[in-house]
């Protein structure tokens, strides 16, 4: 297997929650192929990062420069899992995503980006639109439009400003720690005011999807008449994709892992 770098803290929740779903899909895979108890995992390290400190180093939009010491924090952080021996590495945020450009330079490992996992996603799901939910960086930012745009959907995710604080102020709120019956119906009635039955919502904070428990590792599912897409879940699916690589092809050739070919 593969060694999986997290790069985590942003926040806490779902740090614990990728590893849950990481943990929990590779057994799901080796337990079909015979394991027994315990089921493998593969080796993961995790540089976890400290969000107030990050918090207070976002620059502004479309300045390059006021980014920097934001950009060196997760550069560093990436650093430290190549150093580790990891062999590709993920952030488990959204929001660091949208200096994805930056953060790489540098770093050798692969990084797994939540925004194409989560594009292909919504293309598989069958939309043609996209409405993005995520913190005041995401949604004011452009990346994830363009994703969306390489597979032929549309994003109206640049709400206005009033509506994009709203939504910060949520995720500050009601889905730091965690998912809450409070913090799903106040998201549904944010969702009712802003997205039609034909659109669908990327919950591009990776807070959100704990609002629905009972889908959270669905990488895309319908609830209260809308349709979601979860792209914690696309992402931990292409980063278990390529931790167990060498194990699913060993297993579509009929043959053992590590047995030789």
């Amino acid at each position: 297997m593969k060694k999986i770098g997290i790069l985590g803290g942003v926040g806490w929740a779902s740090t614990v929650d990728y590893y849950r779903a990481i943990a929990k899909g590779s057994g799901t895979f080796f337990e079909a192929q015979g394991a027994t108890s315990p089921l493998p995992v593969p080796p993961i390290t995790i540089e976890s990062v400290t969000q107030a400190h990050t918090r207070s180093l976002r620059g502004t939009p479309g300045d390059e420069a006021s980014w920097a010491a934001f950009d060196a924090v997760f550069r560093a952080a990436m650093l430290t899992l190549e150093n580790a021996g990891c062999d590709f590495a993920l952030m488990a945020s959204n929001t660091p995503h949208t200096r994805l450009h930056a953060i790489r330079r540098g770093v050798n490992i692969p990084i797994v980006s939540i925004l194409e996992e989560a594009a292909k996603a919504t293309a598989a799901a069958g939309a043609t639109s996209a409405l993005v939910l995520g913190t005041a960086v995401t949604m004011q930012a452009t990346n994830y439009a363009e994703s969306l745009a390489s597979h032929d959907i549309t994003s109206n995710d640049m709400l206005a400003d009033p509506e994009i604080a709203e939504m910060q102020a949520m995720i500050d709120e009601d889905f730091y720690s965690g998912g809450s019956d409070k913090a799903r119906d106040r998201l549904l009635a944010f969702c009712k005011r802003h997205a039609t039955p034909d659109t669908a919502i990327l919950l591009a904070c990776t807070e959100l999807p704990l609002a629905f428990p009972d889908h959270i590792d669905d990488v895309s599912f319908r609830a209260e008449g809308f349709l979601f897409v979860n792209p914690s879940a696309a992402h931990v699916a292409a980063a278990l994709n390529l931790a167990l690589s060498d194990e699913k092809a060993a297993s579509a050739s009929g043959r053992t892992t590590g047995e030789s070919p």
